[in-house]
């Protein structure tokens, strides 16, 4: 061997390097597991008469424990939009635009946002901690020992009924949100109901709801998936499930957040705003 090699080999390694690359190893294991869990439960979609039991069960699930805080969000929410942007209209006398504006912000941004958010916290936690549970118990190992795979058993209807649920509370925001501005822009600010729904329909085209709902679709998947990962991979014991339920809450905001930055970025490439 050569002896510059040699000197460089013996040379001892800066303290910082050996956690950091744990850090990063770390890191990339944990993404490819949640890869691996994602495409593996995707995979066994052709089979719905294995799962579509448990998916109706899961869409009732999600859809109970999230239809009244979305309700209790979206009408506040768009409330809020409409004055908050009335204030800013008045001044310089475009009252009707806020409508539009109003609309536009909760189809294009606020409601795939807001539904995830709420899958991801309410559902998702419920998710996490029952297959975390699972794993404790040795339930999953038990499975495989029967030749049951619980990925295609348990992930594949989850991901499903959360990217389900999540198409239809987008939808219900929108609609919850628009009667909030409306109350607001109407009945509170004066301007006339044609005014409001004229604006709304002004700068929408039928891409910005087709987008919207596929966002709503992937970040109830990406939610699901999330939760799903974090059940079947957490620490034993209760204190193990916890931590997972909180990671999952964490993670599952933060990807979709960039996801939502990357369909955007794509959206507006694709099809430009209506000016």
């Amino acid at each position: 061997m050569n002896a510059a090699v040699e000197t460089r080999l013996r040379r001892p390694r800066p303290a910082w390097t050996g956690p950091l690359r744990r850090f990063l190893f770390g890191w990339l294991e944990q993404a490819g597991t949640l890869l691996a869990i994602s495409l593996e439960g995707f995979r066994k979609t052709w089979d719905v008469r294995r799962w579509w039991g448990e998916w109706l069960e899961q869409c009732w699930f999600i859809a109970r424990v999230t239809t009244l805080p979305v309700m209790l969000i979206a009408l506040p929410l768009g409330g809020t939009i409409a004055l908050q942007v009335g204030q800013i209209v008045r001044q310089i006398g475009a009252e009707s635009g806020t409508g539009a504006t109003v609309v536009q912000a909760l189809v294009t941004q606020v409601a795939p946002m807001a539904a995830a958010l709420l899958i991801s916290g309410a559902a998702g936690s419920a998710i996490t901690s029952d297959i975390g549970s699972r794993r404790i118990r040795d339930e999953l190992d038990a499975m495989e020992v029967m030749g049951i795979n619980p990925v295609h058993r348990l992930v594949t209807p989850r991901l499903w009924a959360a990217s389900t649920v999540g198409v239809m509370l987008c939808s219900l925001i929108i609609l919850a949100g628009i009667a909030g501005g409306f109350f607001f822009n109407v009945v509170r600010e004066g301007v006339t109901p044609g005014s409001y729904f004229d604006g709304a329909t002004s700068l929408l085209q039928l891409s910005d709801l087709l987008i919207t709902l596929f966002k709503a679709w992937v970040f109830g998947f990406i939610a699901g998936a999330v939760a799903c990962w974090k059940g079947m991979t957490c620490r034993y014991g209760a204190s193990g499930v916890g931590r997972a339920v909180n990671q999952a809450a964490v993670v599952a905001a933060m990807l979709v957040f960039a996801a939502n930055y990357v369909i955007s970025t794509l959206a507006y490439t694709l099809f430009p705003p209506r000016i």
